[in-house]
């Protein structure tokens, strides 16, 4: 009777604290880890060793299936904050997602289209067929029975914990809180955030917004006051040579002599272009909205401080009451109107796909000189930190 009440490892109540919560971030390791950065976007390969048990143990305590995830998280990507997106907020609702964030995953999983599209280059062994995809409920039911026989009555609220804890934290708070609340430091198109810049508790997957700035890359933070717990495992496994770190996030180089404006210059900025826009808002917007918030008086402070945001966000992502509160913020602000002109223009140079990189490159030696010539100082300085860009080491 004792064994059926306490079970084979007769914890007491913190220790089976413990052991859930140990035994569920194990759960959060390989879903980062491997389905995410590994499978989904390539960024790291994994000892045959890890991979399997990486497979093994999310057969046990989820019960996905490899193909599945990766395919609608690869979609994700594909169609963000579309309505072919299988699980955006802006477009769903936060609430939807939050909370059902598992009826979408399991709905889009049943959409053999998707699966054909996004699920390509993952296992296909005979593990995956015949076991994990054939009988994917096998294993959340084995678990079943090992959590009984190690905590004994105590292991059923074990177990439910370790089902609901992926869709909870991956499927509604990084899918719904994670294109929803939170700060930004890159405007890509989308509007993913990071949720906190400590990645402990979802395995770095907090740091939502530097993983949709740059998706295949290993390393989630991107910030010196940033960091990412999935990435620490990686180095570990690296070290012991279980991983191979195939990409991570360029960080643009500066040298100190360089003055030309040449076609390293260019490569730089564009592979670099997040980062740049990144800088231009610190750089740049962000003083001259200061100085001009300093000589408003309270009315024109209250339409100012309203558009913060709507200065530095992506145009695309500007609905029509965002473009009336900015326009009428940039009409009464000649130097803010400038910069956000110039803003405009230089993110318009990556999206000229069609011209040579010629002519590209005389478009930015313009920028630069039209902007060395504003009369606005931080706009001089950013302009000619541009020139020491390269994509040489330092």
């Amino acid at each position: 009777m004792n064994f059926i009440i306490h079970g084979f490892l007769d914890l007491s109540f913190w220790e089976l604290v413990l052991a859930t919560l140990l035994m569920t971030h194990v759960t959060i390791a390989a879903v980062t880890i491997f389905l995410h950065r590994a499978q989904a976007h390539r960024a790291l390969d994994l000892h045959p060793m890890i991979s399997q048990f990486f497979r093994f143990w999310l057969w046990l305590t989820t019960g996905m299936v490899t193909k599945q995830w990766v395919a609608i998280h690869r979609k994700h990507h594909a169609k963000c904050e579309t309505s072919d997106d299988p699980h955006s907020p802006q477009i769903l609702g936060i609430r939807k997602v939050l909370w059902e964030g598992a009826e979408l995953y399991r709905s889009e999983a049943a959409n053999s289209e998707t699966l054909k599209r996004y699920g390509h280059g993952t296992p296909d062994d005979w593990l995956e067929s015949h076991l994990y995809t054939r009988y994917d409920r096998l294993g959340v039911t084995l678990m079943l029975f090992v959590d009984l026989t190690l905590f004994g009555i105590a292991g059923l609220t074990v177990w439910a914990i370790q089902l609901l804890w992926i869709p909870f934290w991956a499927a509604g708070v990084i899918n719904g809180l994670g294109h929803y609340w939170g700060y930004r430091n890159y405007e890509p198109r989308d509007a993913s955030t990071n949720l906190l810049p400590i990645g402990l508790i979802i395995g770095g997957e907090e740091l939502h917004n530097n993983h949709h700035a740059f998706p295949s890359s290993a390393k989630l933070s991107n910030r010196w006051w940033e960091f990412d717990i999935g990435w620490l495992y990686i180095r570990i496994l690296t070290i012991l040579r279980l991983a191979h770190v195939k990409k991570i996030a360029p960080v643009p180089q500066q040298l100190r002599d360089k003055q030309a404006i040449d076609l390293d210059t260019l490569r730089a900025v564009v592979l670099g272009r997040l980062y740049v826009m990144a800088d231009f808002g610190r750089n740049v917007v962000a003083p001259v909205l200061r100085e001009e918030l300093r000589k408003a008086d309270d009315s024109r402070r209250r339409i100012l401080k309203r558009t913060k945001v709507l200065l530095l966000r992506e145009e695309a992502r500007l609905d029509d009451r965002d473009r009336a509160r900015l326009r009428s913020a940039l009409d009464m602000s000649q130097a803010l109107c400038t910069v956000y002109e110039f803003r405009m223009n230089l993110q318009s140079l990556w999206n000229r796909t069609t011209i040579s990189h010629e002519k590209l490159l005389v478009s930015l030696q313009d920028w630069c000189a039209q902007a060395e010539a504003s009369g606005i100082q931080v706009l001089q300085e950013f302009a000619q930190s541009l020139r020491g860009y390269s994509v040489r080491s330092v």
